[in-house]
């Protein structure tokens, strides 16, 4: 379900990223793209080190504001972009980002480089997917090939690279000290109230639940670390929160499982949401996001659902 964008000719104020400090050396920007109930949800992700890495750009429409963030920082100089996966929220304005620091290494999945090399097919399959959501967040431009380091040649024992494919094949997590980028690779964490977090699955199709498994046990196995969210934000207990989520992916697939045989016509998209949000602990938290936080996790939740029917229809939900 795309986010509509805000009518034309509506006065809008320039927007700001929020800067978080979660941690020692550890900054989290929140930007703000021009769609509505999207603030506090791309968050990007600055450790000044050593090394000083950024992790994730977010989309072209809020290059400024990324810029302007890093400046009112104070950082000049970066030792590493690291690319979790290629979607446009995630790296949609890499272009202007890697020319403001032209000695800084794009670091990301072999099989994902070659799209922000030329970014013609992602942006076409951008706004085939995401439809408005997609021209809010901005076009996608190239970045030159000589600037792309791929994750598997990056040699530095400080970043540890641990590839985790399923939200998307080309999905890497990173490790630096006792902290885990995970991307989307966990899913998605969000503070509805204070000690309350609302968490769901970021699974659009095709989704493999063998290899989103796999991934999540990988990320388990690592030493104890506190987890990053692309969206949203620092947890502690990363193995705790990890496996949270590798329990409700399976809860998910009992019940679209279970949900969909019911549904012969093929109309089973309403019915498993409604007991996912009924029967789903992990989503409890949903009414208390803000109206519009609200809404723009509907959306979501209905593309993840979406992923999980038509690995069952695949016959590819085993895990």
């Amino acid at each position: 379900m795309p986010i509509s964008k805000p009518p034309a000719g509506e006065a809008q104020m320039p927007a700001c990223a929020t800067i978080y400090r979660p941690g020692d050396r550890l900054h989290l920007l929140a930007l703000k793209p021009p769609l509505k109930g999207f603030d506090d949800f791309i968050g990007i992700w600055l450790y000044e080190g050593p090394p000083r890495i950024l992790v994730d750009v977010g989309p072209q429409a809020t290059t400024s504001q990324l810029l302007s963030a890093l400046d009112r920082i104070g950082i000049d100089h970066l030792d590493y972009i690291l690319l979790t996966h290629m979607h446009i929220d995630h790296g949609g304005g890499l272009a202007e980002i890697a020319a403001a620091f032209p000695q800084t290494p794009v670091v990301g999945h072999p099989r994902g480089l070659p799209h922000v090399a030329d970014p013609s097919r992602l942006w076409a399959g951008s706004l085939k997917t995401l439809g408005p959501t997609a021209e809010a967040y901005g076009p996608i431009a190239a970045v030159p090939t000589d600037r792309l380091m791929a994750a598997d040649d990056l040699n530095d024992p400080r970043v540890q690279v641990i590839f985790t494919p399923g939200h998307a094949p080309h999905h890497i997590s990173y490790r630096v000290d006792r902290l885990l980028f995970a991307g989307e690779a966990g899913g998605v964490c969000l503070a509805a109230a204070p000690g309350n977090d609302f968490m769901r699955p970021a699974t659009p199709p095709r989704f493999r639940m063998d290899v989103a498994l796999k991934s999540l046990e990988a990320l388990i196995q690592q030493p104890p670390a506190a987890i990053c969210y692309s969206h949203f934000g620092l947890r502690e207990n990363a193995r705790g929160q990890l496996a949270q989520h590798r329990d409700q992916l399976l809860h998910w697939r009992s019940i679209v499982a279970d949900e969909v045989p019911r549904h012969p016509d093929g109309d089973a998209q309403a019915p498993c949401l409604e007991r996912l949000l009924h029967e789903d602990p992990l989503l409890q938290a949903l009414h208390q996001l803000p109206v519009p936080a609200r809404q723009r996790e509907i959306g979501f939740l209905n593309n993840s659902l979406r992923g999980f029917i038509e690995a069952l229809q695949e016959g590819t939900l085993a895990g």
